[in-house]
């Protein structure tokens, strides 16, 4: 099966000078685990609750910091062609939980999680 059987057709992005306490609102209202952290269409980075965990951990006052300063910037990502268990593997080897999901011509249309996965998992089995 294709990651583009499974993954969410939206991408839910945050601006990279948009302060942590209103992205973890965002998310927790959207009740989502990732946002890409956009400049226009550009993705610069994504920002996960293990990002906001970090922020929590080491800075004096997290919920202003940046999106930016928590981001996870080595972006990784995964094809709507490509196989959901090489996907898969990817994501366990690389400890990603979330992946941005790019259209043949390298734009971003959506995000798979290891939770949509799973969900795969298990409906299919």
């Amino acid at each position: 099966m294709r990651i583009s059987n499974v993954y969410r057709p939206m991408v839910f992005g945050c601006r990279a000078d948009e302060p942590l306490g209103e992205v973890a609102r965002w998310m927790k209202d959207n009740e989502i685990g990732a946002l890409a952290v956009v400049d226009g269409d550009q993705v610069l980075g994504i920002i996960t609750e293990r990002d906001l965990v970090g922020a929590l951990a080491t800075s004096a006052e997290p919920a202003a910091q940046p999106a930016e300063a928590y981001a996870s910037t080595q972006i990784r990502t995964a094809g709507l062609e490509e196989d959901v268990q090489d996907v898969a593997r990817r994501m366990l080897d690389d400890g990603i939980r979330h992946l941005p999901v790019q259209d043949q011509g390298g734009r971003v249309v959506g995000m798979v999680s290891m939770r949509d996965l799973l969900a795969l998992e298990i409906w299919t089995s």
